[in-house]
């Protein structure tokens, strides 16, 4: 099936353009976290409502959403969405699996977790299969189809406060700040501690702090 839409047919016209195709519950599919070297990487799916009832005030890709405006879109999401789910993939599955086929497997669970299951997915960079159903990569999906950039303030929101949860546990490493990315605060304070339980061996500058032991 080809979907034709307008660059400047606005955020809500690739599900419109699909529901005139015959799909009428359209998910959206994003991550947060595959970037960072520490904490999980959080998937959401959304399924807005078809029309102005699933029109979010403010909706936008979660990294052009400052932290409160987030917060807001986010409690207005899982208020009026159909159907939305979330899920965490933990940085031991990440090294077990790499972060591509993290990416991938979070985003499926997420999508097979809606209820009721979609008719169509859109997912942001990257195909998936194993769905049952039939799903479209986009480019940048987070900023062009609505329910992904919904699914990007499901995930978004949710891993922040994951990461906060774990600043209480683990303080000497600031993850309230950086949230586990690779930012030079977090660079400082792992070549000081060495990695946590929850730093992903999978990234060299994480497996270069590991403290060498001397008998």
């Amino acid at each position: 099936m080809a979907v034709v839409v307008r660059r400047d047919a606005g955020i809500y016209a690739y599900e419109a353009s699909l529901r005139r195709g015959g799909f009428e519950l359209i998910a959206g599919a994003d991550e947060a976290g595959r970037g960072a070297c520490a904490g999980p990487l959080v998937a959401g799916a959304v399924i807005l409502r078809p029309g102005r009832r699933g029109e979010i005030r403010g909706l936008a890709d979660s990294k052009l959403l400052t932290p409160a405006a987030r917060e807001r879109v986010y409690a207005e999401i899982v208020e009026n969405a159909l159907a939305w789910s979330v899920v965490s993939v933990e940085s031991d599955e990440c090294d077990r699996l790499g972060m591509h086929h993290a990416d991938l497997a979070g985003l499926r669970r997420a999508l097979l977790r809606l209820q009721p299951a979609a008719d169509f997915a859109l997912t942001d960079g990257f195909s998936v299969d194993g769905l049952g159903t039939p799903n479209l990569a986009i480019w940048k999906g987070d900023r062009v189809a609505a329910c992904v950039a919904a699914a990007s303030v499901v995930a978004k929101v949710t891993r922040d406060r994951i990461m906060t949860g774990w600043h209480e546990e683990l303080p000497d490493y600031a993850f309230d700040i950086h949230k586990g990315y690779c930012t030079p605060l977090h660079q400082e304070r792992l070549e000081e501690h060495g990695p946590s339980s929850i730093h992903r061996m999978c990234f060299d500058n994480v497996r270069r702090t590991v403290k060498v032991k001397t008998i």
